[in-house]
């Protein structure tokens, strides 16, 4: 199965908001280190779509949610084979309330 890694726009928006904060908390160097890792992360799920675990939180919706954990970030997911693509949907933060989760788009 060769699908392509997709990044909506909430993923990247996401991506953004977790490299501002740690830039202006920390500093740069960890912020880039830290969304590399969660990019390096979402890579693995080429190979393997069917890595992550199940979003039972999420189960409302059509389509099927996995994730993948990097720190303390959940890597949502789902197989879009319709586009022949994986679409990374969220990228959240685990210290945050689960309610938060549901925006996916």
């Amino acid at each position: 199965m060769n699908l392509e890694v997709y990044w909506t726009r909430l993923a990247e928006s996401m991506l953004d908001d977790i490299f501002i904060y740690y830039e202006t908390t920390v500093n740069i160097s960890i912020a880039k280190k830290l969304v590399n890792g969660i990019i390096d992360k979402a890579i693995e799920i080429q190979d393997n779509p069917y890595i992550g675990q199940k979003e039972i939180l999420l189960e409302k919706y059509e389509q099927e949610f996995m994730y993948l954990v990097y720190k303390n970030y959940k890597i949502i997911y789902w197989i879009n084979l319709g586009k022949g693509r994986i679409e990374i949907t969220n990228v959240f933060d685990t210290r945050q309330n689960p309610k938060k989760m549901e925006e996916i788009n």
